[in-house]
């Protein structure tokens, strides 16, 4: 398993990125946790219908997203805030899409992040088809899909995967083995010792990393984006990861893994190894810490005043934004909601 930052905050390879920009994706991760704790605290109030939180999983996604391009593809779930965030999708949609507004699913226009998956693993199918579209308009555009492990129980993981091997599609299949499909664990779902080996079936490159070590996820991610890029076709990277929290906020994980489990990852955390390596370096202090936590929480507050101000959808709405031009069948639906007064 590809390694190169220790829990303890100690190099035992090559960092991929100087001290500048470390700091600058230690920030993101700070920013990713500060959205996710406050996500669910307000969930927890009645003010968001469900929330999956990914604490623990910060540096997964912030160090895989950190190496594409503005305009590369990005498919991911409904626990991939942080990553999708660093691809240009607003916190505020992304809160907004947690309260069931539609507007939540629209990203801006230059932002190349599809909405959230709810459907697990069938969004995969779609980071195949976005690369192979790109790759027949003869751009270097890659797309980048994450999922859990629960996913890869799923047979749109081995359409998808298959599917990228055979036509050599510029995709990145991120899976971030969190140990659990809501309450059944890793060893329940499948016989093979790893994820990371299931790309041998396909023909491709399989990759395992510490997926709370934000340098070998950037490591490996970026390896992966150049082969795609170049044409060479996709890699599965398994990050072993783990989910400080529950499933959902709707989840009670104390019914189907004990505590002891839980603070065993608890000193692995993602944020902490990166603090502790700044700190060595001279590079971070506790007056940053504050500056950063202060700038980062006040965006995330705007963020949600901003999705709770939207104004609540009308009735054109279900119809206007299904097409650039409303089809004869949605024009006579519209007439006939019209003409019963609903």
């Amino acid at each position: 398993m590809l390694q190169i930052l220790t829990p303890e905050g100690e190099l035992v390879g090559d960092p991929p990125v100087d001290i500048p920009m470390t700091r600058r994706l230690y920030r993101a991760m700070v920013a990713a946790r500060l959205y996710d704790r406050k996500a669910t605290s307000i969930q927890k109030q009645g003010r968001l219908a469900t929330y999956a939180p990914f604490e623990g999983q910060e540096a997964a996604q912030v160090g895989s997203a950190a190496v594409l391009s503005p305009d590369d593809w990005m498919v991911a779930t409904y626990r991939d805030a942080a990553a999708m965030w660093m691809q240009g999708y607003p916190w505020e949609l992304l809160l907004a899409g947690r309260t069931g507004h539609e507007r939540g699913g629209s990203p801006p226009d230059h932002v190349n992040v599809l909405p959230p998956s709810i459907t697990v693993g069938a969004h995969m199918l779609h980071a195949v088809g976005l690369a192979w579209a790109e790759r027949m308009q003869g751009t270097d555009r890659i797309a980048i899909t994450y999922f859990g492990d629960g996913a890869t129980s799923e047979g749109d993981f081995h359409e998808a995967m298959n599917f990228a091997a055979v036509f050599r599609t510029g995709t990145v299949f991120l899976c971030q083995n969190n140990h659990y499909a809501i309450s059944m664990g890793i060893e329940g779902q499948m016989a093979t010792e790893t994820i990371a080996q299931k790309a041998g079936a396909y023909g491709i490159p399989g990759v395992r990393v510490d997926g709370n070590d934000l340098f070998a996820i950037y490591r490996a991610t970026s390896d992966a984006v150049e082969r795609a890029r170049r044409g060479n076709g996709p890699t599965l990277i398994e990050a072993v990861t783990y989910r400080l929290g529950p499933h959902t906020t709707s989840d009670d994980p104390t019914r189907y893994r004990l505590e002891e489990e839980v603070e065993q990852w608890r000193p692995r955390d993602p944020l902490e190894r990166v603090r502790r390596y700044l700190e060595t370096n001279q590079a971070w202090d506790e007056e940053w810490q504050k500056l950063i936590e202060g700038e980062e929480g006040a965006v995330v507050e705007r963020a949600v005043q901003l999705a709770e101000s939207l104004s609540a959808p009308d009735v054109d709405d279900l119809f206007d934004s299904m097409f650039a031009e409303p089809t004869s069948d949605l024009e006579n639906q519209r007439r006939l909601l019209e003409t019963e007064g609903g």
